[in-house]
């Protein structure tokens, strides 16, 4: 096998690795992976695939608390219990002012985390300043889902020296010789062990057992930095406890000197692992000597990339001084900093949903977004902020993005209204609502987009006529206009059951509606509607095309319901058992039957092309797109340069064979079962 780098040193940090393909491998491991042209990409991958432990777990690897789940919490329970109630009956001296602020020090730590991740993610998405063109995706959203645990611990070791140590209690809020000596350790002995202690952890025995699992993010965020196993964060904690346990030991420490220090490496740590640059050059025009003293995202993004410079903490002096610097720090920082905001060729626009949905957003909570939508039991103690961020969406007038994705050179953003379902449904919002929708038009043909896809309820018929008012008030239009009925209505009819019979459609008769009900009349399937009045409006859309196949019935007979808004549970209890319910709304109905089945809303499965999805699409599972949105891509990557809105319908078969041409798969696929 020829082979792309060969190194080999008999010094203790470079004599026991082989590099292949900018990767290293321990020597045996080497020698194995030899045996196989293949061998060396499948080991990266599986190494890098693994979602919460190194490549060779070493012991204590696992946090004590994993088997506790999202329980882990309660191990803070009893201390901030006792916390509180010293306070409340102790009175004057005796009261530990300390000890009761360790635990708002803890939320203050958990909330500057989640700061960190929301602007990185936005600015991530925006593309200036970025720093490494790869996506995210769900494996390192569930690596780095346990991100809080190193925030238990600590917390649980203050209130333990508070408790144990004589001077651990009762600090002052402030000790000017405390502060000074705090910085003095972190720049001297702090900075020094760190910088040797991570190339130790460099070595190949260590790296296999427990530094690879942070190394499995090579396109780093803000949680990424905390995201090592168990054993790591003793030694970790070991180190920084060097100016925090000298302070209290010394009878200098106080609130600020601790608190400020914790902060301190938060920061850092955060800023850090952000992928995209955000220290500006003036700084260091300023005051050259910065560089030895505070390292840049671009700087510790080259280690997770090119694995073996870069080591220091937070002050790159000591690879300056052992010659570990990356030789292209200096010119991708610059790069960086110059790199200016990626322009969408295709946007979908939706909006809020549920005033919980807010949480799902990809710029709010990752392990959260990264699931279905769903209400979770602990939203209800997050009412305050859900009620003023509903409040500020009553103020905000402009969309705001929330998601980039790549697809066959496409770059493909997500744009959200601020606002929720049941705005759309007040009247007396739809003016400022169709504002808002056309606003975002207007600034993306401005920006050069091919195409705009209407998500969720920005199309509607009472709303603005599926779109078409927007065309019609700007017919200078450059861009397309896409409210994707037409495949949503491919996706509904290719997941009926083949030799289907008869089907019953109930639910708002809509545009996808309609022209679902002339494709199976005109295949010969009878449809059944529960009222008169739908039956009437249907037979006078579809006229001469229904037939003998459009009929009024109340038997409740059909195995086959094809839904949409308005159905109301009286009428699924109705239903038989083991129906199969087929929504073509864009909303999914609720699910009360649990002897029935219930497909998912129009939607498609992504191909693995399709980069940096790491959020689920609302309701729908893991790397699965809406009918709508995917219609917007399809329609850029075919060059279809017309509009899809109003009353005008792509042709369904048409673009149904070009969205599996482009790698999207159905979801639903079709039996052979005879459903009458």
């Amino acid at each position: 096998m020829t082979l792309a780098y060969l190194q080999f040193t008999s010094s203790f940090m470079h004599g026991i690795d082989f590099k292949e393909g900018g990767n290293y491998f321990p020597l045996e491991l080497y020698k194995t992976l030899q045996k196989s042209p293949t061998s060396f990409a499948q080991h990266r991958r599986k190494q890098t695939s693994r979602p919460s432990m190194a490549s060779k777990p070493g012991i204590l690897t696992d946090w004590p608390w994993k088997p506790l789940g999202s329980f882990k919490y309660v191990i803070l329970a009893p201390w901030v219990a006792h916390s509180i109630y010293s306070f409340m009956v102790k009175e004057g001296k005796d009261r530990d002012l300390s000890n009761l602020l360790i635990f708002p020090f803890l939320l203050w730590r958990m909330l500057h985390n989640q700061i960190w991740i929301t602007l990185s993610r936005y600015q991530t998405a925006k593309g200036s300043n970025r720093i490494v063109d790869k996506g995210i995706e769900f494996d390192q959203v569930d690596r780095e889902c346990n991100w809080d645990d190193q925030i238990l611990f600590n917390g649980t070791l203050f209130y333990l020296g508070n408790l144990t140590l004589a001077s651990g209690s009762h600090m002052p809020f402030w000790r000017t010789d405390g502060v000074v000596l705090t910085v003095l350790l972190h720049v001297g002995p702090v900075e020094f062990l760190y910088y040797w202690f991570h190339r130790a952890l460099h070595h190949h025995y260590l790296y296999s057992r427990y530094h690879s699992h942070h190394h499995s993010s090579v396109v780093t965020q803000p949680i990424t930095s905390v995201i090592h196993p168990f054993a790591e964060h003793i030694a970790y904690f070991i180190l920084f406890a060097i100016p925090l346990l000298t302070v209290t030991l010394t009878g200098t420490g106080s609130i600020a000197s601790l608190a400020g220090y914790v902060t301190y490496i938060d920061f850092m740590n955060n800023m850090g692992h952000c992928n995209f640059e955000l220290i500006p050059k003036s700084l260091f025009s300023i005051f050259p000597p910065l560089k030895y003293l505070m390292y840049t995202p671009s700087f510790h993004s080259l280690h997770h990339t090119q694995f073996r410079t870069n080591y220091s903490l937070f002050m790159p002096v000591y690879d300056y001084i052992y010659g570990t610097t990356d030789k292209s720090s200096d010119n991708l920082y610059e790069t960086s900093l110059t790199r200016s905001e990626e322009l969408a060729e295709v946007v979908h626009l939706t909006h809020l949903t549920t005033p919980e949905s807010i949480y799902h957003l990809p710029l709010g909570f990752a392990s959260v977004a990264s699931q279905p939508l769903t209400s979770k039991w602990y939203f209800w103690m997050m009412l305050p902020v859900t009620f003023w961020s509903m409040m500020l969406t009553l103020i905000y007038d402009r969309t705001f993005l929330i998601e980039r994705n790549t697809f066959k050179g496409l770059n493909l953003h997500i744009r959200s209204i601020p606002r929720f379902n049941i705005h759309y449904h007040l009247k007396w919002k739809r003016e400022a609502i169709n504002s808002l929708i056309e606003g975002a038009i207007l600034d993306a043909d401005s920006k050069g987009v091919k195409v705009l896809s209407l998500g969720l309820l920005n199309q509607g018929e009472e709303l603005n006529r599926n779109g078409e008012l927007y065309i019609q008030r700007n017919p200078q239009l450059k861009m397309r206009v896409v409210d994707g009925s037409s495949l949503a209505v491919a996706i509904v009819l290719n997941s009926i059951p083949k030799q289907t019979t008869q089907v019953l459609l109930r639910g708002s008769l809509s545009k996808v509606a309609f022209a679902i009900a002339h494709a199976l009349c005109q295949r010969g399937i009878k449809i059944v509607t529960l009222y008169e009045e739908e039956y009437q409006t249907l037979a006078k859309r579809l006229m001469t095309e229904s037939g003998n196949n459009l009929v009024v019935s109340r038997s409740y007979v059909q195995k086959v319901w094809l839904v949409g808004d308005g159905m109301v549970e009286e009428e699924q209890l109705n239903a038989p058992k083991g129906t199969l319910f087929i929504p073509f709304s864009q909303i999914p109905p609720k699910n009360i039957r649990k002897d029935c089945i219930y497909l998912s809303t129009p939607a498609m499965a992504t191909p693995a092309a399709l980069k940096n999805i790491h959020s689920c699409e609302n309701w729908l599972p893991r790397r699965v797109m809406s009918a709508w949105r995917v219609a917007g891509i399809v329609h850029a990557l075919e060059g279809w340069d017309v509009h899809e809105c109003g009353n005008s319908m792509f042709n369904v078969e048409k673009v149904w064979k070009a969205s599996l041409h482009h790698g999207f798969s159905p979801l639903n696929q079709p039996t052979t079962k005879t459903l009458e």
